[in-house]
């Protein structure tokens, strides 16, 4: 490791999750690899990524490949890195590159719980009472390294996709630095494999619900919060929602009441209050608006 307990890091992440992390340990680290710069929003305009943003602003050197092969093995190991710290970096690395510097991935979830793309969304999919971050060094099979450190906490009933994921960031921030700072006095501990579940990358597709059931609806916008969002198989976009109960037997779809705050929906089993939603090709409106533009009332249906 690099003189005076200051180790020398090569990070290697993407978005505001891995941004945070970045944060943590920007003294110590001496080149950032990040996805390359992509058109973001209706305007399509070519727009860096976070990690990016925070690296240029300290100063950092920054490597941007389209794929991280083996020809940029020589790059790296020019930086002498003691550490490759990975966070949502987007991209499987080989064997050759793992072996440049002890690698170490702050995964979103309490690992073997939720290998893959997207376990934040899965934990909220499944209305999981705790989350966390695992540390774990890197392997090439998914999320099975051994394991180097926890932390979990409580997820709140209304908490959404965006709100989770910056409480994750912070809390592996932190774990970031207690590992680094431990590394030699830790013992890995091996993922018990019985005990592995996986997860897909999110499509756009994913996000489209009905009304079977209040709880499910419920987490699926929770879930999707942001993107890819949730809409009904019509196109309408349900914005704003929250839980009501779970336990009514209603008519899928059906307006069981009209209130000043929005719309309260019946679901196959249980209810919710819709606030704000957007049909196809037309700005966001309060759900009401909505309402009353199509002439729906109480028992009329959103289906």
């Amino acid at each position: 490791m690099a003189a005076a307990n200051k180790p020398r890091i090569v990070f290697m992440g993407t978005p505001g999750y891995a941004q945070t992390i970045l944060e943590s340990i920007i003294d110590q680290t001496v080149l950032v690899v990040t996805r390359p710069d992509k058109p973001v929003g209706r305007k399509r305009e070519i727009t860096p990524p976070p990690v990016k943003v925070t690296a240029q602003k300290h100063g950092i050197d920054v490597l941007q490949p389209e794929r991280l092969d083996n020809s940029y093995i020589d790059t790296i190991k020019g930086y002498d890195p003691d550490f490759l710290i990975v966070a949502a970096y987007g991209q499987i690395l080989s064997r050759e590159i793992l072996d440049i510097a002890t690698p170490i991935n702050l995964h979103a979830s309490l690992l073997p719980r939720y290998r893959g793309a997207s376990p934040v969304q899965e934990c909220l999919l499944n209305n999981d009472s705790y989350t966390g971050v695992t540390a774990m060094l890197m392997e090439e099979g998914l999320d099975s390294g051994p394991i180097l450190g926890y932390r979990a906490f409580k997820i709140a009933q209304e908490t959404t996709l965006q709100d989770l994921m910056g409480s994750l960031a912070a809390v592996a921030a932190d774990l970031t630095t207690a590992v680094i700072e431990s590394y030699d006095r830790i013992r890995p501990l091996t993922q018990e494999g019985a005990l592995k579940s996986y997860c897909k990358k999110v499509k756009s597709g994913d996000g489209e619900v009905d009304f079977a059931g209040a709880q499910k609806l419920f987490n699926k916008y929770r879930a999707y919060f942001g993107w890819p969002g949730i809409h009904l198989q019509s196109g309408l976009k349900l914005k704003e929602l929250s839980l009501i109960e779970t336990r009514s037997q209603n008519t899928p779809g059906a307006i069981l009441e009209k209130k000043q705050s929005g719309l309260v929906v019946g679901c196959g089993r249980g209810s919710v209050l819709i606030t704000r939603v957007q049909p196809p090709s037309k700005k966001p409106m309060d759900a009401i608006s909505y309402a009353n533009g199509k002439r729906l009332d109480v028992a009329d249906t959103l289906l």
